[in-house]
């Protein structure tokens, strides 16, 4: 494996192993994990201009083909791995400076060589963060082999054989392309603010806004409405693991309820035998509503009604979740959101800090090295 690509396929896994990475609602994926890591791997040289072109041009081109790719895509196959590798090389081709021809070349055989089948939800297994490392990787060397003359196919996406007639049966091709007025789609990505699966982020919402005026001890049920696929993805009412626990509604309902605002260690293996989250956990349903699945994926929302052992019934609803373009997380908490994450992952205060500041340091070009040489040390203290 190259040494380029081998570094993206770290970072990607590691951007998305706590599940809080960022989200694109319409095309259900997950795109700063692969294109971010696609980007940071192949820069070593690049200016922090250079690096910013490349990650706003692979946010676009993933997000896009995830948009178009259709429903019946997602029931099968994980959007972030198998759009991903396109924007990854994009993004890596920009950093590499291929030429429109190589880049056509990479992002085909990006496309042509991409995966992510759902099958790994099924089963007590460690594949999701995979299926982004992956993406990032196949994207590196995709355009890192064009620049040699690696030639690829072009029309990977609408040919005959081509990723829209076997993947994506519902997908729809023309909407690849978008207004030039539209702006960049990077500016709808959403930012989540606790460490779960987006699709339970809305009843996480919902249960926040009771604000603890209900005492654990009086309820009777919980009764959770949401759209489709977070019943799909999220209905676990006996998480066995930190993953599955971040896949229930059920559990992080509970932990809200009792806890309020969940941290990570709400997710963590001995907060799932905690007694009064299980005693919550078992008394919590889930069911799909018109309601939000009619939204969705324009809108992740849901309501929670609490039943209490008095008869008497409160329900708190969200349209939006936290940290969606119509319901955004402020800049301080997107930093406070930063700033908990090293903590929780042992990076030194100090260390945190001048990781912080010299991202910042790309919007005044600074190299991309000096951003590079800060994160690798955290990752790799030793």
């Amino acid at each position: 494996m190259h040494a380029l690509a081998g570094l993206a396929f770290e970072l990607g896994g590691v951007g998305t192993i706590l599940e809080m990475d960022d989200v694109d609602r319409q095309g259900l994926l997950h795109p700063g994990p692969v294109i971010l890591s696609a980007a940071l791997s192949t820069a070593s040289g690049a200016s922090g201009a250079t690096f910013l072109e490349a990650a706003v041009k692979g946010y676009e081109a993933m997000v896009r083909l995830g948009r178009a790719v259709g429903p019946g895509h997602y029931t099968f196959f994980h959007n972030t791995s198998t759009c991903g590798s396109l924007g990854a090389a994009v993004a890596a081709g920009h950093i590499v400076d291929l030429e429109d021809r190589a880049l056509v070349w990479a992002m085909g055989n990006a496309i042509s060589t991409t995966g992510g089948i759902w099958q790994c939800r099924h089963e007590q297994v460690m594949t999701k963060p995979m299926h982004c490392a992956e993406a990032a990787r196949r994207g590196v060397m995709a355009a890192l082999m064009a620049r040699k003359g690696l030639t690829g196919p072009r029309f990977i996406l609408d040919g005959p054989q081509g990723m829209f007639n076997a993947m994506c049966l519902d997908g729809k091709p023309a909407d690849l392309l978008r207004d030039e007025q539209a702006g960049w789609m990077i500016h709808e990505t959403s930012f989540k603010p606790w460490p779960a699966c987006r699709h339970a982020h809305a009843a996480i919402d919902a249960t926040l806004a009771f604000g603890g005026s209900i005492a654990p001890n009086d309820i009777e049920a919980i009764e959770i409405e949401t759209y489709a696929d977070a019943v799909t993805f999220c209905d676990r009412v006996e998480p066995g693991t930190e993953t599955e626990a971040k896949f229930s509604l059920q559990h992080s309902v509970a932990v809200a309820l009792i806890d309020g605002p969940p941290a990570m260690a709400a997710f963590a293996p001995d907060a799932l035998r905690r007694p009064e989250v299980v005693a919550l956990r078992a008394l919590a349903s889930v069911k799909a509503s018109n309601r939000y699945s009619n939204a969705y994926p324009r809108h992740f929302g849901s309501s929670v009604t609490i039943v209490t052992k008095d008869g008497q019934r409160q329900t708190c609803a969200v349209a939006d979740a936290l940290g969606d373009s119509e319901n955004p997380l402020s800049c301080d908490m997107i930093l406070a959101k930063y700033r908990e994450l090293a903590d929780y992952a042992g990076v030194d205060a100090f260390l945190a800090n001048d990781l912080m500041n010299t991202a910042f340091d790309l919007l005044d070009n600074a190299p991309v090295q000096n951003l590079r040489k800060v994160l690798l040390k955290a990752l790799r203290p030793n």
